[in-house]
Formats: C-alpha cells, structure tokens, sequence
C-alpha cells in the first residue's frame, strides 16, 4: 500500500478502543501485554483514575528507548492526582508466570498473540487466564480474511507473524479460553470495511473482550499456586506526586495561598487607586468584585471558618468590607490578608484543606508562608506586592499550566 486506508489508522484504533473502555469501566490496576514502545502506556497514563499501569515486553531494547516518556511532566506536580499513579516495566516473555501481575482489572494484549508460536500460545492462555485471573482481558488480533483489500499484500501483515487467523479461528481459541478458565467474551473489532464488504471480510482488527465470572479463574490459579514466582527483570518504575503526599498537599496548599494572598492585596491596592480618582483602578476593581461575588466567599464559609479554633482573637484591627467580608489591612511595612478571607475565596483550598483550621495546620511551618504572629494573617512584605500586569501574567501562567500538551504521532497503519 502506497497510502494509509484508514483515518484515523487502524493502530491508533486500536488504542482508542482501550482508553474508551479505561474511561467507561475505570480499572485501577492495568497491565499492556507486549507493550513494545510503550504508546499505548503513554496514552493511559493521564487516565487519573488507574493507580497501577504496567508494561511487559520480550524486547528490552524497544522499551528503553521510550520508557522515559512515562515519567511525570511539570504539570503533573503542580495538578498532582487524587491518588498516586506508579509505572512499572518488566523484561520478560509472556509464556512466564510472574505474581507481581497477577490481581490485575485490566488486561491488554494488543497485536501480541499473533507473533507467538502455537506451543507459546497455549503457554501464554494458561498464564493469561489461568495464573494472572484478571478481571476483564482485551485481546486484539489481525483478521486474514481482511488481507485481500490491501493491495499487493505478499503475505502477513508483518513477516513476524506466525499465524493471521479468520474470525472463526480467533472465536474458536477465545471460546476455548472462556470454558477451561471461566470467562465469558464478546467479539468485536476496528477497521471497518466498506459498507457493501463488511458483512463478508469483518473487521481489519478483531478483537475479544473476555470478562470474568463469578467463582472463575481465580479459584483454579489458588489452589495450583505453589509460591510466588519472579520471572521478569524490572527495567523502569516511577511513582507519580498525588495528593496523599502531604509534602505535595502542602505544597499545592502554600502555592494556592500564596496565590490569593496576592490577588486580595492588589484588590487592596487598587481600591486605594480608585480612592485616589484612577479611573483605570476603578473598572478593574469592578471586574474583580464581579469575579469575588461569583466564587464566593458565602456566608456559610464564614460561620463555620473557625469553627474548632482554640483561643480567642481580637479583631479591632481588622477591617471589614460593607458585605462582613473580612478585608487585607496593612501593619508598617506589611499588608496582613486574613486567612479566613483567603479560605473562603478559593474552592480548590476548601477543597484540598477539609477547615480552616487543617489549612492553618499544613502551611503554618512552611517556609515561603509568612503568618501574623496569631496565626490568622498571611503576612506579604509590600515590595511583594505584585503589580497588575504580573497578576494578568500570574494568572494566564496558572491557567496554561492546567493543561496537558499531548502530541499525537504519526502512527503506521499496522
């Protein structure tokens, strides 16, 4: 073929089938049978919702090559998860045991089976479905009676393959699977052929969905288990931050703190401009009252911010806003934003924090915080102070950060 049949190709397909299914069914635990360079890991890895994602490959050279693309990026450390996600890569065949994949939601073996030998491939069934016992299996393989609309096709797809089967072949083997081990499937496949040929040739890509029933596989692989077993060489593994670090809790607390501490000030200062007649100061301070009323803070925020705090603080020297919000006021040199206000203008602090009072907690010994000497300030020097145009800077910056650049490459069409 001279030019690709299909749009998208059929390889990238194939992996979209798999991040569908990954962003309907939410495994947390997935293993890319024969990852080869490690793409499809790549894709899954900003799925937030899996904890273990996991590669094996017979060639440790392919994977070396790209296996570092798996590591965190610096957005994942300024939006770290929920939950932490580790990476692992794993040297070895597929026709080996190895307890360190077993217990897994997810299974994938993308355009794998077809490069074993048939001894091999009873070798990697009973691994599979026997010692591994996933909850769900994805298995994809090319379908021969698809080859005869490629053009000048000599022979298989891939001069590695041992096999191309039919879909009743594949069938065959995956209903035989499902009776010895306890699964059940469903056939599918990507790649369609044109509408008047579909019926005849299939899918240019079949594909097996196997789930596990009630009481199957994993009754069988316990009672043949004689020990754990160690077979693959581990070549990579990484651990991405996520929000059960506290030191990166604390961290995405004191970046947010220190954010609004900032903004509230300059709402401070630009009052004084709009005080002083600045009619530029005057519409911004506009649009920030009009951002304020539509992210808070709320009167509930406000009852309940301290609720807990031992001790009593005097308040004289706060000024208050003619809405009982608490105001930023100055002492000498410095300018005092309140925490309350702080807490309760930002939903992702409540959020992160759980109270006021845990927030006080988790920032009150870190370095870049500076806290009035009752704790109930965040203290800025006023050079600190940002000017307006660093805070439209500041705010496209944090913006831009939320986002993940993810460049699609140029797949082959197998």
């Amino acid at each position: 073929m001279t030019e690709p049949l299909f749009t998208p190709s059929v390889h990238t397909q194939r992996h979209q089938y798999v991040i569908d299914f990954v962003t309907t069914n939410k495994p947390k635990k997935v293993v890319d049978l024969g990852c080869s360079d490690c793409s499809l890991l790549r894709k899954l890895k900003f799925h937030r919702g899996i904890e273990l994602l996991c590669g094996v490959d017979i060639n440790s050279a392919t994977m070396k090559k790209k296996m570092h693309a798996l590591a965190p990026i610096p957005t994942d450390y300024l939006q770290p998860g929920n939950s932490p996600l580790s990476i692992e890569l794993y040297h070895g065949s597929v026709t080996q045991n190895d307890a360190r994949l077993r217990g897994f939601d997810l299974v994938t073996s993308i355009e794998l089976i077809e490069h074993l030998h048939l001894d091999d491939l009873e070798l990697f069934t009973e691994m599979l479905f026997g010692y591994m016992t996933p909850g769900t299996v994805i298995v994809s393989t090319p379908n021969v009676e698809f080859n005869p609309l490629f053009p000048r096709m000599p022979g298989f797809r891939n001069p590695d393959h041992k096999f191309e089967w039919t879909r009743a072949e594949f069938q065959s083997w995956a209903l035989n699977a499902c009776g010895r081990y306890g699964y059940e499937a469903e056939f599918t496949g990507v790649g369609r052929a044109p509408p008047h040929l579909h019926g005849r040739v299939g899918f240019c890509t079949q594909i097996a969905v196997f789930q596990r029933l009630a009481g199957g596989g994993a009754a069988r692989a316990s009672s043949d288990d004689t020990g754990e077993i160690f077979s693959y060489k581990l070549l990579y593994s990484v651990t991405y931050p996520s929000l059960c670090d506290n030191n990166i809790l604390r961290g995405c607390l004191v970046n947010e703190v220190l954010y609004w501490a900032h903004q509230l000030s300059g709402r401070r200062r630009r009052r004084r401009r709009m005080e002083c007649g600045d009619e530029g100061s005057r519409a911004s301070q506009t649009e920030q009252d009009g951002a304020e009323r539509e992210m808070g803070p709320t009167d509930e925020y406000e009852e309940s911010a301290f609720d807990g705090e031992e001790g009593t603080h005097g308040w004289e020297d706060i000024k208050m806003t003619s809405r009982g919000q608490l105001e930023s006021y100055r002492q000498g040199q410095y300018v005092c934003v309140p925490l309350r206000r702080v807490w309760s203008c930002c939903r992702r602090i409540r959020d992160l924090s759980g109270s006021l009072a845990r927030l006080r907690l988790f920032i009150a010994d870190d370095p870049l915080v500076r806290l009035s000497q009752d704790g109930f300030a965040v203290v800025l020097d006023e050079g600190q102070e940002v000017s307006e145009e660093e805070e439209e800077e500041d705010a496209g910056g944090r913006e831009a950060g939320c986002l993940h650049a993810v460049k699609e490459e140029d797949w082959d069409s197998f």
